[in-house]
């Protein structure tokens, strides 16, 4: 009755069974979106940052979008354990009216940020080892200034149909940002390699607020953020629209002489590169050409034998706002009851990297 499932491409795989899992193998953590799913590794991510990676210092990329890059920005604290508690509960304890506006919302999440990293960001973005990396969309056609409501509707509106036709077509509505650590230099991401026009800069203390709220700002939920400090003029969106669950090249890092493992706490198996994609069985990264980007990743996931165990037999999600209304003191608990089973993951996961189970782990 195992509670964490692990899969592996061909690479990573062909790595474990030759030298085991290693903190020192370890280049990149991508981060995915998810909203309040990413509670479930609360336990994961203090023992990976607080104590395993640590114990084999190297530079790594940190790289998420909306909660992810919440979750690697606490990682970027100096008490990353202290971080993510405190990130548990500020998520945890968010209350919100029925209905309540796209400017409430964004107020609640700028304040929750600003209790979040408020004399933490030079650390932050200036960590000894890890190099923050922010993914943000940003609006083209009608959604690079919306003015009106009804603009937004019909951008997003031309933008799921485009998207229903090819993810390619996504690409004339949004435009990739990464706001990250400029010492990293990300070679890996910067040769294009999909539709989407991508640009960079640099991650500062005077943008790292910003750069997370756009990050975590979803469309008709919260305003679109308009002004990211660095950044060129436009409207910004969650970085999920694009990078869902991070469908990147990562085999591009495969050969580093360091260590070239990518090593991926997620909330399944499947890899949906978009938002919009998640209602489209198909569009899988596992699927199709791409496939091959996987082959150095380790993907560490909840079983569905762990998700029974939950309350409502599922993860914690957005919906609960909803299904739990105004008993506010319920959902808390029970998301904190998610995070406190978030444990067996961590354990699960610390005992494979003691003692290395090849035949534990799936193909991806």
């Amino acid at each position: 009755m195992k509670a964490l499932a692990i899969h592996a491409g061909p690479k990573a795989l062909k790595h474990i069974r030759e030298h085991g899992l290693r903190a020192q193998d370890i280049a990149i953590i991508p981060a995915a979106a998810g909203g309040p799913k990413g509670l479930i590794f609360q336990k994961m991510d203090q023992w990976l940052f607080g104590s395993w990676l640590p114990s084999a210092p190297r530079e790594r990329t940190l790289i998420g979008a909306s909660i992810g890059a919440w979750r690697m920005a606490a990682a970027c604290q100096a008490d990353p354990v202290e971080a993510f508690r405190k990130l548990g509960d500020l998520y945890c304890e968010q209350c919100y009216p029925r209905n309540p506006t796209p400017r409430f919302v964004s107020d609640s999440c700028e304040r929750f940020l600003a209790e979040f990293i408020t004399g933490h960001e030079q650390h932050m973005v200036a960590h000894p080892y890890h190099r923050l990396q922010i993914l943000v969309s940003r609006g083209r056609k009608l959604l690079k200034a919306p003015t009106r409501n009804l603009s937004v509707t019909a951008g997003f509106g031309l933008a799921a149909l485009g998207n229903l036709v090819s993810r390619s077509q996504l690409a004339n509505h949004l435009s990739r940002v990464v706001v990250g650590d400029e010492r990293d230099p990300a070679f890996w991401l910067k040769a294009k390699f999909d539709a989407f026009d991508t640009s960079f800069m640099p991650l500062s203390a005077k943008n790292l607020s910003g750069a997370l709220l756009a990050s975590g700002t979803l469309p008709f939920i919260m305003e679109p953020v308009r002004d990211i400090p660095g950044a060129p003029a436009g409207t910004f969106w969650d970085g999920g629209l694009i990078d869902y669950h991070l469908a990147l090249p990562y085999s591009r890092v495969s050969g580093n002489p360091e260590g070239g493992l990518v090593l991926y706490p997620h909330f399944g198996e499947h890899i949906v590169p978009g938002w919009l994609d998640k209602s489209l069985p198909w569009r899988r990264a596992n699927i199709g050409r791409n496939s091959s980007w996987l082959d150095n990743v380790v993907v560490l996931s909840p079983t569905r034998t762990f998700l029974q165990t939950l309350s409502r037999s599922k993860l914690p999600d957005r919906n609960d706002f909803l299904y739990y209304g105004d008993n506010n003191d319920f959902r808390i608990l029970n998301w904190k009851l998610a995070i406190s089973e978030g444990v067996r993951l961590r354990d699960e996961l610390a005992e494979f990297v003691e003692n290395p189970d090849p035949a534990r782990v799936k193909p991806l």
